[in-house]
């Protein structure tokens, strides 16, 4: 009986622990470069090198639009890189709105590895990179978050806060998501990198949009209704849209939600 017992107590110590160990290659989804050049993607799109407060080097596109209405920071959600982003670029010029494709360390062939500390660091040097290289006045910024890059933002707007932001499928706190997917395990008390959108955009008084699809089976509705709640924010629900559908990515609604906050 206590033979069993510790083979359990074993099991579950080494699942545990593989769990903590891996989590991060969980999370974060990248894909590798290189890439190629961000003009023959976007046309008049330019590649530009972030430098991180950690001495990273990360490659970005960026997508000026004369007589810009406004600037969007564009963080992206856990997986892919900044290719797969072109078409909300593309449909953001279409109207009048610049774009800065930012891509982690760690994603589209940038050195480094992600954490949540880290993305902090990159985009504020996303945020460095506008303000005084490209000359953008911080009030002429709408932060995008696409799904864990909503913590990313919206970690941001509490120093740095934009016109208006945007958080496409939003989560409470990464905890949250994970606990919904492993629910067997422990992983509030696992989790090493926390996101909390809802208690970033408490903190924050940029205007806020929460756009979600009700068909969402990665980030649940019901926590992006949370967040929504929590931010006192306007809420575009896209009906029978899931997670990675191309409505959330540059549909019509989607977009639209954009250019509104842009004003």
């Amino acid at each position: 009986m206590l033979i069993g017992l510790s083979a359990v107590v074993a099991v579950v110590a080494l699942v545990l622990g593989a769990a903590y160990v891996f989590q991060r290659q969980l999370v974060y989804l990248p894909t590798g470069g290189p890439l190629p050049a961000a003009a023959d993607v976007l046309p008049g799109g330019r590649d530009v090198t972030l430098r991180t407060a950690d001495d990273l080097d990360l490659g970005a596109w960026f997508l000026p639009v004369p007589e810009s209405r406004g600037t969007v920071l564009v963080a992206p959600g856990n997986g892919g890189d900044r290719s797969m982003r072109a078409p909300l670029a593309r449909a953001l010029a279409e109207r009048g709105l610049s774009v800065l494709l930012l891509d982690y360390r760690g994603y589209g062939g940038n050195p480094g590895s992600p954490s949540e500390e880290g993305l902090a660091l990159d985009v504020r040097a996303a945020h460095d990179f506008l303000v005084r290289e490209a000359g953008i006045a911080p009030d002429e910024l709408v932060y995008y978050g696409e799904s864990l890059g909503c913590g990313v933002v919206a970690e941001l707007a509490t120093e740095r806060p934009p016109a208006a932001m945007v958080l496409r499928s939003p989560f409470t706190e990464l905890a949250a998501v994970g606990q919904r997917h492993y629910p067997f395990l422990p992983v509030k008390l696992l989790l090493r990198d926390r996101f909390p959108v809802t208690e970033h955009v408490s903190a924050s008084k940029a205007p806020l949009t929460v756009v979600y699809g009700t068909a969402d089976a990665i980030v649940p509705p019901e926590l992006s209704r949370e967040v929504a709640a929590a931010g006192a924010a306007k809420i575009v629900e896209v009906p029978g849209a899931g997670h990675n559908d191309l409505a959330l990515l540059a549909g019509d609604r989607l977009i639209d939600a954009v250019d509104q906050a842009a004003g």
